[in-house]
């Protein structure tokens, strides 16, 4: 009977799924001029060993799965959500209103400090509605949302067509820049100053050039809100015939 190399003896029985083999238990060269190591009678390659070699194709392969699934856990990522805590100074035509915001992105919550018999008022953009909270009667008005509700608390207006830097000051402690922004909608076109904060990249006040409408925000905290905020009260009652007097509205463009 021919004699086999036990070097190959051990490669065919490896290959057959065998655990035990012939060849000494000791370092042999594999077929790919790496090392073979003998233990208990099986045999590793040195890519086994140490790992996959840098440039072999299981490395490669390795890093494009990798970076498939990073670039997918990435796009499944939702985007960044402000939310903050501010009081409100509204000026318009020289008529001063004063309120407190809870703002997270798609709902916010103003309360009024004015006297009227609406006190509170959620935007809930995300369901398209508006609730106004009557509190000493415990009852509520909905509304249908208006983009006219909406708070002009991002870093670009809607329908913004240019933007010079024109000044810096500080403003309740955040370094500002002063810019001076053009906006068109249809055939509107409006020149506004707008202050944001470089740090906390907010608006801090925002005014129309002529100066007849301004909004400036105070105590800034950028912060988590509770839901409770934006939500009815549960022993509030709907109020279908609440009259217009005294119902704050949108105050100018973004309230």
């Amino acid at each position: 009977t021919e004699e086999i190399n036990p070097v190959f003896a051990r490669v065919f029985d490896n290959r057959r799924g065998a655990y035990r083999t012939t060849a000494p238990s000791h370092d042999l060269p594999n077929e790919h001029g790496g090392i073979s190591i003998s233990r208990f009678g099986g045999n590793r390659s040195e890519e086994s060993v140490h790992g996959p070699m840098v440039g072999s194709p299981t490395m490669r392969q390795t890093c494009l799965v990798f970076w498939i699934v990073c670039g997918l856990l990435l796009v499944g990522l939702p985007a960044w959500a402000l939310e903050f805590t501010a009081d409100q100074v509204t000026k318009i035509d020289g008529r001063i209103h004063k309120a407190n915001i809870y703002y997270r992105d798609q709902m916010w919550r103003i309360e009024h400090q004015s006297t009227g018999p609406v006190n509170v008022s959620i935007v809930r953009k995300d369901k398209q509605v508006v609730w106004l909270l009557l509190s000493r009667m415990k009852h509520f008005k909905t509304m249908p949302y208006s983009p006219q509700h909406d708070l002009r608390v991002s870093e670009k207006l809607d329908g913004e067509v240019s933007r010079q830097e024109i000044g810096a000051e500080v403003r309740e402690g955040h370094p500002t820049v002063l810019y001076e922004v053009t906006t068109k909608q249809g055939e509107q076109v409006e020149v506004y100053y707008q202050w944001i904060a470089t740090d906390i990249h907010f608006p801090m006040k925002l005014a129309r050039k002529d100066g007849s409408w301004i909004v400036e925000y105070q105590h800034v905290k950028l912060r988590s809100v509770s839901d409770y905020l934006f939500n009815l009260p549960v022993n509030f009652q709907p109020l279908e015939d609440l009259k217009n007097q005294g119902v704050p509205g949108p105050l100018g463009p973004g309230m």
